[in-house]
């Protein structure tokens, strides 16, 4: 009968072996998930941080070029004005 446990015990321990080799792969590989999830994550907080500054960058150009325009339109109306003839006084 010590023959017959010696190869149950045997065949236990390269089963468990196996399990344990197997648990050991899908640790490692969820590990390396979590690293590129993390990584993409990063990027995308930075692409997005990226976009929103140019944005506002965009906004605030746009902001600077609508005045610059009302400016101008404003500065062509006054100047236009201006040289307007007197007229005599009605008697």
């Amino acid at each position: 009968m010590s023959n017959s446990s010696e190869k149950s015990d045997s065949a236990r321990r390269r089963a468990q072996n196996h399990f344990t080799a197997s648990e050991q792969r899908d640790t490692l590989v969820r590990r390396e998930i979590e690293k590129e999830r993390a990584a993409s994550n990063a990027k995308i907080v930075k692409l997005r941080a990226l976009r929103l500054a140019k944005e506002a960058a965009d906004e605030a150009e746009a902001e600077k070029l609508a005045a610059a325009k009302k400016l101008e339109k404003g500065g062509k109306t006054r100047a236009k004005a201006a040289p307007r003839k007197k007229q005599p006084p009605a008697a």
